[in-house]
């Protein structure tokens, strides 16, 4: 048999058909299988006729006053058992997703976000959708919306700076669905006896002859600039992504530093050390990076509920003074 025979067959054989065929192998008469199925016998012989005129192809002939498959339908009742297994099966499946009794979030999130925002992401579909799985990586923004391109992750919180011209969140981020989450302050980290320490705000301007603490190389871009705008170019005397470090480094007047919120939100708190806004009130924004149409997915859907409910009891930690 060509395989367009074959093809048009394939697309011929409904799921009812398989089911009448089944219920006929296993008792033996129209009359039983109909009654089996909950259908009229016309109904169940109709079936069977659509089927014949579609195809060609005989599933029961007459023997006396009763009904026997043929080799035909012997041959479809021998997959019948597994198609209606499998489609069941399926049926199951589906709807513990719909019910999120089961499911997946692939979730990527930057570094600052690790020790605050995701935890609590996390813990909350946890206890609202036990069944639903979670798996956690870090990366910053352009390994995160490439993952999510890539069908390596689901869901991704990323982060861009005002007038970044590199911001992942553009073409890179093209086709996929970018959705803004919130708005992130900067802070000026401060020795405790830093002349400014005992200012509401800080100009940037005021640091420009400080040695300075800079972070990941986005950060450290967005810091170049923020200098530039003040009138001057930092003199970068350290480098690191552990703003735990950063706070160690400031106490000990090493210099000073520009961080995150979410960041300081997750650091301990060195006693040595205050922190201030900027006198410009520069911030980040959040973002969440999903394919299109990712919110349909049901555990996909719960995560970024969950996260809207975060947004609101978050705002205290995020743009609050820490």
């Amino acid at each position: 048999m060509s395989d367009a025979s074959t093809e048009a067959l394939a697309d011929a054989i409904e799921l009812q058909t398989v089911r009448v065929v089944r219920a006929i192998a296993e008792h033996r008469t129209l009359t039983a299988a109909a009654a089996a199925l909950g259908y009229s016998q016309p109904a169940v012989s109709q079936q069977l006729r659509r089927f014949e005129q579609r195809t060609g192809v005989a599933l029961v002939e007459r023997v006396g006053r009763g009904i026997r498959l043929t080799e035909a339908g012997r041959a479809l009742a021998r997959h019948a058992h597994a198609v209606a297994t499998s489609l069941e099966a399926a049926a199951g499946e589906l709807a513990a997703l719909r019910g999120l009794r089961a499911g997946r979030v692939r979730l990527v999130a930057f570094p600052s976000a690790s020790p605050s925002l995701v935890p609590r992401l996390i813990a909350a579909l946890t206890a609202s959708h036990p069944g639903v799985e979670v798996t956690y990586v870090e990366a910053e923004p352009p390994e995160a919306v490439a993952a999510v391109r890539e069908d390596r992750a689901d869901l991704a919180i990323t982060f861009s700076y005002p007038g970044d011209r590199n911001d992942p969140h553009r073409e890179s981020a093209r086709g996929l669905e970018v959705r803004s989450y919130t708005h992130e302050p900067m802070r000026l980290v401060l020795p405790g006896d830093h002349p400014a320490a005992g200012s509401d705000v800080v100009s940037l301007a005021e640091l420009g002859d400080e040695p300075w603490i800079a972070g990941c190389p986005r950060c450290r871009g967005h810091l170049l600039e923020l200098c530039a705008e003040a009138g001057f170019s930092p003199r970068i005397a350290f480098e690191t992504d552990n703003f735990v470090a950063v706070e160690g480094m400031v106490a000990q007047g090493l210099g000073v530093a520009l961080l995150p919120a979410l960041a300081l939100a997750a650091a301990p708190g060195h006693p040595a050390v205050v922190t201030r806004p900027t006198d410009h009130g520069d911030e980040r924004s959040l973002h969440l990076v999903t394919a299109r149409g990712a919110e349909r997915v049901p555990a996909i859907a719960a995560a970024l509920a969950a996260l809207a409910v975060l947004r609101e009891g978050a705002a205290t930690t995020i743009d609050g003074d820490v």
